[in-house]
């Protein structure tokens, strides 16, 4: 196992429902009113904070694509963005 990995449980209520364990939910930052996904690999469940996980993917799905444009520094960045900003305001 993993130096920095741990186990802890929780309890199945009749409604399907757990209490995440407090140092689980410390470790992924969630807290009341957050949302967790649960990812299921083969009869492996995952839990992931809802939040980093949508960034994360929208962070894969968009790696490269500032190359492929041709935006190679922060420099075109910024000059693609004042020339979206202008053709805004003259509209």
């Amino acid at each position: 196992m993993l130096a920095n990995a741990f186990v802890d449980n929780a309890k199945v209520m009749a409604k399907g429902q757990i209490t995440i364990p407090k140092d689980v939910r410390d470790v992924l930052g969630v807290s009341n009113g957050d949302r967790v996904t649960f990812i299921v690999e083969g009869n492996t469940v995952r839990i992931v904070n809802s939040a980093v996980y949508a960034m994360q993917v929208l962070q894969q799905e968009m790696a490269g694509e500032a190359e492929r444009t041709g935006l190679t520094s922060e420099d075109d960045v910024m000059a693609l963005v004042k020339k979206l900003r202008n053709e805004d305001e003259k509209a």
